[in-house]
């Protein structure tokens, strides 16, 4: 075998082969599509394999699998997760950055500038709740029944303030 032997088969051949191969297995494990279509895309794969291949994975949709969603899924909270801010401080810094660039009209940036502020507030009044009655910034206030809880029984939850939604913009 000489040199352009070698490249045509480990450089092209191999490669494109490998790509037929995983557009056939992905056909098969798509769950979103229905037999008739499977099998006329496994025709079309089979009897045109360069160019049929390549029709597949122009026109796949990402996430056609269940395991391929929940990544997807899984992904998007961590990015969330990572990059959104933790308080209303840097909330409201971010909306007013977006609000200068023009990313957000006049009455969507007061809408959220609220919404923050609400929830900046209604959670400032539930800590002041729970300091003045009896507990600690960070855990509610607790009736004693003179009974010790167990290390398996789960504190009680704090009532009445839900955690502050995300905005708009901010990926949830």
């Amino acid at each position: 075998m000489d040199f352009w032997d070698v490249f045509w088969l480990l450089l092209i051949f191999i490669p494109l082969l490998l790509i037929w191969a995983f557009a056939i297995v992905d056909i098969f494990r798509r769950d979103d599509l229905s037999g008739w279509l499977k099998a006329l895309w496994i025709v079309v794969v089979i009897l045109l394999p360069f160019l049929g291949t390549l029709i597949y994975l122009i026109f796949r949709q990402p996430g056609a699998t269940a395991q391929e969603r929940r990544a997807m899924d899984q992904a998007s909270r961590e990015f969330v997760e990572k990059y959104s801010p933790s308080d209303s401080a840097q909330q409201l810094k971010l909306l007013a950055d977006l609000h200068d660039r023009g990313k957000l009209t006049d009455a969507e940036f007061a809408e959220e500038k609220s919404r923050v502020l609400d929830s900046a507030r209604a959670h400032d009044a539930a800590q002041t709740r729970d300091t003045t009655s009896g507990g600690t910034a960070g855990s509610p206030a607790v009736p004693s029944t003179g009974e010790p809880r167990g290390p398996a029984e789960p504190p009680p939850a704090a009532g009445g303030s839900e955690p502050p939604r995300r905005p708009r913009g901010f990926g949830a």
